[in-house]
């Protein structure tokens, strides 16, 4: 690798700044060991240094590498979110989706609450349960649901608002009876 301007001055920042780009990993990723983070500043390290032959000169280099080293963590943190089994997404999502519900902590997500929104979610008719399968458990927006269904926005936002509402009822009555 020949030696360029962009070269050195990578060499002498990740020399001289080690430490606290380390100290800025751990404060973005709280739950990080040291491997985790000097992972990370090494992907980031490797990536810049193969491209500076390829790039035009770098005017701010701290700017640069922590914008990088920024979006290597989005992008880890993207992954291990995408690690979770289907089952801990599922666990996780009837969870916040519980949360819709219930004013009260208490009440969101006990046992048989978890069971009766699971058994009322799929007694919905199917294009409720569809709708909001995609939007609350998937992550789909309505435009993504329109796009790929040719089915029109305010026709998915009735339809899921039509399933809430449902939902609501039959969760209130069990929540009652319990």
């Amino acid at each position: 690798m020949p030696n360029t301007e962009n070269n050195k001055n990578l060499k002498l920042f990740f020399n001289n700044e080690y430490v606290s780009l380390k100290a800025y990993v751990h404060s973005k990723i709280k739950d990080t060991t040291d491997r985790d983070a000097e992972d990370i500043i090494q992907e980031v390290a490797l990536k810049l240094f193969s491209r500076t032959d390829n790039s035009s000169p770098i005017t701010n280099i701290t700017s640069f590498v922590y914008r990088a080293i920024k979006n290597k963590i989005i992008d880890t943190m993207r992954t291990k979110t995408k690690r979770m089994s289907f089952e801990e997404q599922t666990e996780l999502k009837l969870l916040e989706f519980s949360e819709l519900f219930y004013e009260n902590s208490s009440d969101i997500y006990s046992d048989t609450i978890k069971i009766e929104l699971k058994k009322a979610i799929s007694n919905l008719k199917p294009e409720y349960q569809s709708i909001l399968i995609a939007v609350d458990f998937e992550g789909y927006n309505y435009k993504e649901i329109a796009n790929e269904t040719g089915i029109p926005i305010g026709t998915l936002m009735s339809r899921r608002h039509r399933a809430l509402s449902i939902l609501a009822k039959k969760l209130e009555t069990k929540r009652h009876i319990n």
